[in-house]
């Protein structure tokens, strides 16, 4: 018999494993502390926006007519004990305030609320993204507190989602990294992961420390590799190169690769500023952190680009914002999300408005999040009324109907015919010969 599912937290990672889980033939048990969340999804809506997500949850949230039925939302832990024999706990580990540390109490308490409702075998499997050493800790811990001792087991499966194609990577992911320490976790994972496998998915079977430094790590060598490329961007600024054909040139190179070399803004969200953050203070906590000095230089050079984008549009306008109108498209920190998390494109916009200028902002699907982050900032229903008026549009997430944009539309309800491209994703040649002035980072100007 297949094992019974649960999903502990059911925010952006755990609605998308709850889904997948069900579509993978499981019934699935999902678990929120917030009553209000768990009526949303019962309902087959997602409090976030992911491509094909709702779909996919409509097709199995029981109550719904066509539905398969396999997934059901709760709030009760001792449901969720009583029905699973796997656990996923997919809660946040957020930054701490103030600090770089990552804040581990929505796991706790997952595990301290889980743990002593276990009355037979289970096995919990952590999916946040965690210290290295967390495991080894909860898996004490977790032995400690259930009735069945050490037969509620502890495995590590780290999650690689990445947002605006969570679906795909749930359902077919490039690789599943699973940290065990008995043949018996690994086996019930193999059978949960068995779709996935058989299509051909590696399976990665490691220690506990090893799949806690597999997410850190990645996301760490992907914070380098922006860095480097905006670092490059800064000295082709000096030296009147161009980055964009510069990125072009290193990333035939194979041992390069082309992916994640645009130059821009930089990099935001809820993963890569706090993840590389947390592995610093980890690795300080080890003693080992030297090893990671470099990840300073990549957080700074990362943080410069949105004050290099902030200087780029003052100078445009003539030296001060005071009295100047300033169109911001873009929100969210990347396109295909409504994330606004950590947001280079709103951290830009608000730091313009700080400065005196009237700042109107658009994004195809990151408004209502945006406004409850920046309130003051003004928004616009669409780009083109965000651009009316303009002094200067800046282009800050790389939405592609941002890149469908007709130069001549937008230049007939603009002030000026300025444009910052914060991406590096528009065609320069089609805005200018629309009379636009365009720049980007990292580019000549003509």
């Amino acid at each position: 018999m297949a094992p019974k599912i649960t999903v502990i937290g059911t925010g952006y990672l755990g609605a998308t494993h709850a889904a997948a889980m069900a579509e993978l033939g499981f019934e699935v048990l999902g678990l929120d502390v917030d009553p209000a969340k768990i009526e949303l999804l019962s309902s087959g809506r997602v409090p976030m926006y992911e491509p094909g997500l709702e779909d996919l949850l409509r097709q199995h949230v029981a109550g719904h007519e066509g539905s398969s039925g396999r997934l059901r939302f709760t709030t009760s832990y001792e449901e969720v004990a009583d029905f699973g024999d796997v656990h996923f706990v997919c809660v946040n580990t957020p930054q701490k305030q103030g600090e770089y540390a990552c804040d581990m109490r929505y796991v706790d308490s997952a595990f301290e609320s889980l743990a002593p409702l276990l009355r037979r075998p289970a096995l919990v499997v952590g999916k946040s993204t965690v210290p290295v050493g967390s495991a080894s800790r909860l898996a004490a811990r977790l032995s400690e507190l259930a009735p069945v001792g050490e037969d509620a087991e502890l495995a590590w499966n780290p999650e690689f989602l990445r947002e605006g194609f969570a679906v795909q990577d749930t359902l077919r992911p490039d690789r599943i990294v699973a940290g065990v320490t008995s043949e018996r976790a690994e086996k019930v994972l193999r059978e949960v992961y068995a779709a996935p496998l058989a299509a051909g998915t590696p399976f990665v079977v490691t220690d506990f420390p090893t799949a806690e430094l597999v997410k850190t790590s990645a996301n760490s060598f992907l914070a380098t590799k922006i860095s480097f490329i905006n670092a490059m961007a800064e000295v082709c600024e000096a030296a009147d190169g161009d980055v964009v054909k510069l990125a072009e040139a290193i990333g035939h190179d194979e041992r390069i690769g082309k992916k994640f070399l645009r130059a821009g803004i930089g990099f935001g969200g809820g993963c890569l500023p706090k993840d590389i953050r947390a592995f610093m203070a980890r690795a300080g906590e080890l003693g080992a952190d030297q090893a990671l000095t470099f990840l300073r230089e990549v957080d700074s050079i990362n943080m410069r680009r949105r004050g290099h984008m902030v200087e780029l549009a003052r100078d445009a306008v003539g030296g001060s914002f005071l009295g100047k109108r300033v169109a911001v498209l873009g929100a969210a920190f990347k396109p295909d999300s409504d994330d606004v998390r950590d947001s280079p494109a709103l951290n830009v916009a608000g730091q313009i408005h700080l400065q005196g200028a009237q700042v109107t902002v658009f994004d195809p699907k990151g408004m209502d999040n945006a406004r409850a982050l920046f309130p003051t900032l003004g928004y616009a229903p669409s780009a083109l009324d965000a651009v009316r008026g303009a002094h200067v549009v800046l282009h800050l997430t790389e939405w592609r109907e941002f890149r469908e944009l007709d130069p001549e539309e937008l230049g007939a309800v603009v002030d000026d015919r300025r444009i910052l491209d914060g991406r590096n994703a528009l065609d320069p040649e089609v805005w200018r010969q629309a009379d636009w002035t365009y720049r980007a980072l990292g580019r000549p100007r003509l």
